[in-house]
């Protein structure tokens, strides 16, 4: 099984949705996470609401921050931050532009989810 960490700011929109779809789909084959660079308090209700529109439960997720995990356990970092994350050697980032839908309208939260699906 490889592992697989998400990596947005607040970690409460883009990442825990590809989070939650990663291990809905790829469950046979990877573990995923997810975590925010600052990351925020809760996780945003129309990031649930749009997932069940998928058939995608989020859980209980709760927002957990980049710094403190404990990145040598996974095979591959998606980072969707926008940001430049710190280079660890033997660590695969990948970087995927995902525009932030936080603070916009329902119709954005669906064209994130549906661009991270794809």
């Amino acid at each position: 099984m490889k592992r697989v960490l998400f990596v947005c700011i607040g970690n409460i929109c883009r990442s825990p949705m590809a989070e939650a779809m990663a291990n809905k789909y790829g469950s046979d084959c990877l573990i995923a996470e997810s975590a925010g660079t600052s990351p925020g308090l809760r996780s945003h209700a129309t990031v649930r609401a749009v997932l069940l529109q998928k058939n995608v439960d989020l859980g209980k997720h709760i927002p957990k921050r980049y710094h403190d995990m404990k990145l040598a356990g996974y095979d591959v970092i998606v980072n969707m931050s926008g940001s430049k994350l710190p280079e660890l050697p033997g660590l695969t980032v990948e970087t995927w532009t995902v525009a932030d839908p936080f603070g916009k309208s329902e119709e954005r939260f669906k064209e994130c989810r549906d661009a991270i699906e794809m």
